[in-house]
């Protein structure tokens, strides 16, 4: 049985659910990095994606959106004009509960009676003017990495929008 739609998980609803020393075989963290780029090199612009509605974004959500920027900004702006940081993690472990389909089905499940659910991933909560990513580059490459924040926003289950954190000399984002 595959995962269900993300439109699924988007919605916060009651308390988050996040201590994992209750639970039992909660999914690994699908972020593989969470600083990518030049992180010695100390950089005079910083922009970053914020969510403009309260939300939970899934960890594959998050990791997506990672790649993206970062494919795309290696490719616009050279493997060290820029640092990359994820600004979320994923606390909030997800539930399903897994109904039986198919032949026989009737006899196998037991339908909504104790529907807890069994962890089948995580999520971060976001809430609305919270940061999820955010780049610092060159004054020279601020069009590829406003791009590249634009573009990585498709990948999230929220709109988002491109703020200027330092150097507030550029105008017009």
């Amino acid at each position: 049985m595959g995962k269900k739609p993300a439109r699924k998980y988007t919605k916060i609803t009651g308390h988050a659910y996040v201590r994992r020393e209750y639970m039992g075989g909660v999914p690994g963290n699908k972020i593989a990095l969470f600083d990518m780029g030049n992180l010695k090199k100390d950089f005079p612009i910083s922009l970053s994606l914020v969510a403009k509605e309260a939300c939970q974004i899934r960890h594959n959500a998050l990791e997506a959106a990672r790649i993206f920027a970062n494919r795309y900004l290696v490719q616009g702006v050279g493997r060290n004009n820029f640092y990359l940081k994820i600004r979320l993690y994923p606390h909030h472990v997800l539930r399903e509960n897994k109904i039986a389909t198919g032949a026989g089905a009737d006899r196998v499940s037991s339908g909504m009676q104790h529907a807890f659910g069994k962890p089948v991933g995580t999520a971060a909560r976001v809430k609305p003017g919270q940061k999820v990513l955010s780049v610092s580059i060159e004054e020279q490459n601020f069009e590829p990495t406003k791009e590249a924040l634009r573009r990585a926003s498709y990948k999230l289950p929220t709109p988002c929008k491109v703020v200027i954190d330092k150097g507030e000399e550029l105008v017009g984002v």
